[in-house]
């Protein structure tokens, strides 16, 4: 994941072009207020998943060794 200030973003499709659009690689915009290591941090914990023809996704949230509570935090 990247991230840009709202000056360099705009600058980006100019001198790259689509391309990282396509690839699902443009930047995400970082804010003058917004706290950089708390976003960093939410990018860190995304996911992003990419479904060509099936709209469902089935994806492990623990393992048999894991408390209920565990199973729990991690699904929500």
């Amino acid at each position: 994941a990247f991230l840009a200030s709202d000056s360099v973003i705009k600058m980006i499709p100019r001198l790259l072009g689509p391309g990282l659009n396509k690839a699902g690689k443009f930047p995400t915009l970082i804010g003058q207020a917004d706290n950089l290591e708390s976003k960093i941090n939410d990018i860190k914990a995304s996911i992003k998943f990419q479904l060509k023809k099936v709209l469902c996704l089935g994806v492990a949230i623990g393992h048999v060794e894991m408390s209920d509570k565990e199973l729990y935090i991690n699904s929500q």
